[in-house]
């Protein structure tokens, strides 16, 4: 939404914008109920998610929240929980395009200075999982995408970390 607003201001001196153009807006508005009662939802349930994550993560893959032996629970729980508030902005806005340019891009840096893009890779497979859980159908079409877009920019892909 704020990249397409952006395009939008961009055209101004050179022209008024058309139907076409302003189309976004019209099924922005449209789909704003959805997208406002998920934002709201996410927000009741961020503990709740980045538990049951955590504790899924705990059971199958307790590597992923100990990097080089040391804990890193209570750090990986605090930017997951980043990450979900992100998510849900980006829903709420419709605008995976400014969640990966402002937020995602900058967080891959960190993820991968640390070393932890398979983490990163697994944490939002099993996230996957628990809000599937918790969202209907309909809500999870809009999540998804995010969820995939958060994993490939910050994790990568399964084929990166398959053995040769």
């Amino acid at each position: 939404m704020l990249s397409q607003l952006h395009a939008l201001e961009q055209m101004t001196p050179d022209r008024y914008a058309t139907d076409e153009d302003l189309q976004f807006l019209d099924t922005f508005g449209q789909a704003f109920p959805d997208r406002r009662a998920l934002y709201l939802l996410f927000q009741s349930l961020e503990e709740k998610l980045v538990e049951e994550t955590y504790q899924l993560l705990e059971q199958k893959y307790p590597e992923v929240l100990r990097v080089k032996g040391m804990d890193f629970a209570s750090k990986w729980k605090a930017d997951t929980l980043r990450v979900l508030r992100y998510i849900a902005a980006a829903i709420l806005l419709n605008d995976s395009a400014t969640f990966q340019e402002r937020f995602l891009l900058w967080f891959q840096t960190i993820m991968r200075a640390f070393g932890v893009r398979r983490n990163c890779y697994i944490t939002y497979e099993a996230m996957k999982v628990v809000i599937h859980k918790h969202l209907t159908p309909s809500q999870f079409q809009l999540v998804e995408p995010l969820l995939n877009l958060t994993q490939e920019t910050l994790g990568g892909t399964l084929e990166e970390f398959k053995a040769p």
